[in-house]
């Protein structure tokens, strides 16, 4: 948790650690001389203090991006994807310190926060590999003795807005395909995990990373917008709220921006389904990371024949999960990341009552914590808001359907479509399923959390415009460049008749 820097901390505040912006291959204090203190959203401990970037410092970054920019853009790519491999080597020999600072700093289970640095290790190793790729297309002309192809070229200085929930995989994700691709980059990282990014870029510095290639900028989202406005600046690359998603796309002037958003996820569970199964998936997916997933289950789609045995598998798995210390192993759920997180799953579980959805199981929040635990809501309706608003914290609804047709139709009935999911042994439903099902990505038999490193990721409506990872992760920080060789020695016009061109009489 995030907060602004007092003049007058009190005698006994801990001695921490103050860290810096890293601009043009240095660590250097903010412009403003400004600070906030990063916290431990478990013990409620500083992890440090972080400046407070400013509006000149942005500039800073832009100008050192851009100065070095030219000299990347020309190293050749298996050279720069050298550098993401070592990167991807020391995350590799740092995951349990790392998975340790991702914990303590936003709080997921210890085995999440080294799952959230080996998500690092996968890409960076992938996006290495690019570097020997980087496809174009050839393709034949309409002419003769003449040649097309396309190129992939990088777009520029890219601005990287990452958010909290993954605060070092999210911007692995990002970074990894924006440098093997030639860009440089300013990265402003979420305030709630400004250690996790710092640790980041001290890794990509040791990697060997050129200075000036990658620029840390830790401040405000205010502070941040005088980049999206810059025209310096090639391209934005977001993962955050669909209001702040929408602010940047109203600002940013022309240049490329690329959004992943918010989401509501659904599982199915038809009548034949494995319920043991589709238990498993629902509590992991619902709970893990405590909600706080843009891939979370939020909405579980029952099956009305099984829908009372569903509730009482899942309401016994539920009661068995434990809250404490995220770093114990044997804990599967920490701290909310801040207030505002926690005010708001208070809010959405006022507001579920409200609407008439019964209570099947009750978590509440506990006093003077930062803990919200898992509830579960039945008898919900598709139009009530805890079935169409993202809470972003551990509540789950289950809805009824009476057949597959129903079923897809309400997972559907919202504004997001991210992920979605269905349990069924019946392969008619599975596949039809896949296709009716609104979103990026579909899992069967599998809960809504999983993507690999390999395959693309992304939403559809307000899920956001466009596909991380994979072979397309590389398609978000290039330009497509068509390229022409007429080697006739003669004009040759496309689209105009072969006569007019050769020179010949029209018989």
């Amino acid at each position: 948790m995030a907060t602004s820097s007092m003049s007058f901390l009190p005698k006994n505040f801990p001695k921490v650690k103050t860290y810096k912006l890293y601009i043009n291959g240095r660590w250097v204090s903010s412009n403003n001389g400004e600070t906030f203190v990063s916290v431990n959203p478990y013990s409620q401990k500083p992890a440090g203090f972080f400046q407070q970037g400013s509006e000149l410092d942005v500039k800073a970054a832009i100008t050192a991006a851009e100065k070095a920019y030219p000299s990347w853009r020309d190293t050749p790519a298996p050279t720069r994807g050298k550098i993401l491999l070592r990167a991807s080597q020391i995350f590799q020999e740092r995951k349990h310190e790392l998975g340790r600072i991702v914990t303590e700093e936003m709080g997921k289970s210890i085995i999440e926060g080294k799952a959230d640095v080996q998500e690092v290790v996968d890409i960076f190793e992938y996006m290495a590999g690019e570097g020997r790729r980087l496809f174009g297309h050839t393709t034949t002309s309409e002419l003769k003795d003449k040649f097309a192809y396309t190129i992939r070229v990088p777009l520029g200085v890219t601005l990287c807005i990452t958010p909290w929930n993954f605060p070092i995989a999210i911007p692995a994700w990002k970074i990894s395909a924006a440098l093997i691709c030639g860009n440089t980059i300013v990265f402003k990282p979420s305030s709630d995990t400004p250690l996790c990014a710092t640790k980041f870029v001290e890794i990509l510095e040791e990697a060997g990373i050129p200075k000036g290639v990658i620029n840390l900028v830790t401040c405000s989202g205010s502070t941040i917008e005088a980049a999206v406005t810059d025209d310096r600046i090639r391209a934005v690359s977001f993962t955050g709220h669909k209001n702040t998603g929408l602010r940047i796309t109203q600002i940013a002037g022309i240049k490329r921006v690329s959004l992943e958003l918010g989401s509501k996820n659904a599982i199915i569970v038809m009548d034949d389904a494995d319920l043991d199964l589709a238990v498993d998936g629902a509590v992991w997916a619902a709970f893990g990371t405590q909600g706080q997933r843009c891939t979370a289950t939020s909405r579980i789609i029952v099956h009305k024949k099984i829908k009372k045995e569903f509730e009482k598998k899942l309401v016994a798995r539920v009661k068995k999960l434990k809250y404490g210390n995220p770093l114990d192993p044997k804990i599967q759920l920490g701290p909310l990341v801040n207030k505002q997180q926690l005010d708001k799953y208070v809010k959405y579980l006022h507001i579920g009552e409200r609407e008439g959805a019964k209570l099947l199981h009750f978590g509440g929040a506990v006093n003077n914590t930062m803990f919200a635990l898992p509830t579960v809501f039945t008898n919900a309706k598709p139009n009530m808001n805890i079935c169409r608003d993202e809470i972003f914290a551990p509540i789950l609804v289950i809805l009824e359907c009476k057949d597959l047709k129903d079923a897809i139709s309400i997972s559907n009935a919202v504004d997001y479509g991210l992920v979605s999911s269905i349990y069924t042994k019946d392969i008619g439903n599975a596949m039809k399923a896949s296709q009716k099902l609104e979103t990026g990505i579909t899992y069967i038999n599998a809960p809504t959390i999983g993507a690999e490193v390999h395959l693309p990721f992304g939403g559809v409506k307000k899920s956001g415009n466009t596909r991380e990872a994979g072979i397309v992760g590389i398609d978000e920080f290039t330009e497509l460049k068509t390229i022409y060789i007429d080697y006739s020695g003669k004009l040759q016009r496309a689209q105009i008749e072969p006569y007019l061109n050769s020179g010949d009489k029209k018989k």
